[in-house]
């Protein structure tokens, strides 16, 4: 009897994976992606699907009928068989550029969909390099030889404090993988900085981190604080209708304490469910934790509750409360009762 296979099913984590992956994905920011600028340099092969692949959202499709002139289309990264091959590789690699520059907590290699070609182990080495890697390149290994399974999610934390510029993942013997998370802490360097510049403290590729949201229903809650405005209304920060006045809201830890000068809050491709109206809050804390309505004491207003419009980008100045001279760890955006925002971006001070 022939077995079987969904197709469309996707395996999901449980157990300690899950919770490892909560922890990066509450704590990091995913540095490789292709949105905050992250680049694949080059591989070893890619004959059967791009390298590019590798770091694009999601966790990949799969289209059963889909054909190209190579083979089947797969939604990742997919080198040709070369394993005991009179002219095979020893292995694949391919290598990325991040697109922060930060300290690597921890990596999700993900098989989504490759089932019968995934490959058997993988390794990860990275570099801290002004330019594009080359021969000379010191490479240091911060993940050695380790399994994956296929079709499956592969979590690893790491435990290196160096900030990394480039990673090069390495797959044993050939295969496919369909994304990869580098998962990590953004390493600014604020000499970067004109003095008494105003910096964007939420923005992520400056060390901004999203922490916890009331809900993100429809859209991730980093969306709020990526580069650029909005592509369309997926790419933006939205929450479930609610039955009740509200609030819903997101806490950003700022990339460094400071002040709030100005603030811009973008409604772009919001013209159906926009919030009517929003504040800001803020406060400074040495702690992350606010679950469990942990320190909720110490929230002060930064704006007072304002009216909001459709598909617009906001600006408030003269509405900030807080002197300059005050500064902030933590905001935190109240919309009233829910809706979507595109991007908030908060300027400041360094403090």
């Amino acid at each position: 009897m022939m077995l079987e296979i969904d197709t469309q099913q996707q395996n999901k984590l449980s157990g300690k994976s899950l919770e490892l992956e909560n922890e990066l994905k509450t704590h990091c920011v995913d540095l490789a992606s292709e949105r905050v600028g992250g680049e694949t340099l080059s591989c070893s092969d890619d004959f059967f699907a791009e390298m590019e692949n590798l770091i694009k959202p999601g966790r990949g499709i799969f289209i059963d009928d889909k054909f190209t002139d190579r083979g089947k289309w797969m939604d990742g990264w997919e080198s040709r068989r070369s394993y005991g091959r009179d002219n095979g590789r020893d292995f694949d690699w391919c290598i990325i550029r991040l697109g922060i520059k930060g300290v690597i907590r921890g990596f999700d290699i993900d098989t989504n969909y490759f089932r019968g070609n995934a490959p058997e182990s993988v390794s990860v080495e990275a570099c801290v390099s002004e330019v594009e890697p080359n021969a000379d390149t010191v490479w240091h290994t911060i993940l050695a030889p380790a399994a994956v399974d296929a079709h499956s999610q592969n979590i690893f934390a790491i435990n290196d404090d160096t900030a990394w510029t480039h990673v090069r993942l390495n797959m044993f013997p050939d295969g496919g993988i369909a994304r990869l998370r580098v998962y990590g802490e953004a390493e600014v360097n604020w000499q970067q900085f004109i003095d008494g510049e105003l910096i964007d403290l939420a923005y992520i590729k400056n060390g901004g981190k999203a922490l916890l949201v009331s809900d993100m229903f429809f859209s991730d809650k980093n969306n709020l604080i990526m580069p650029g405005r909005g592509k369309d209304m997926g790419d933006g920060w939205e929450t479930k209708r609610r039955r009740d006045p509200g609030p819903d809201w997101s806490i950003v830890k700022l990339a460094s304490q400071g002040s709030i000068e100005k603030v811009i809050v973008d409604t772009c491709h919001f013209k159906g469910n926009f919030p009517d109206t929003f504040t800001l809050e803020g406060m400074v804390s040495t702690s992350d934790d606010f679950s469990d309505g942990k320190q909720e004491d110490k929230w002060q207003p930064i704006i007072a509750r304002t009216k909001l419009y459709a598909h617009r980008e906001h600006l408030f100045i003269e509405e900030i409360i807080p002197a300059n001279t005050e500064t902030f760890t933590h905001i935190r955006l109240n919309i009233f009762p829910d809706g979507g925002i595109s991007r908030l971006r908060a300027f400041g001070k360094k403090g």
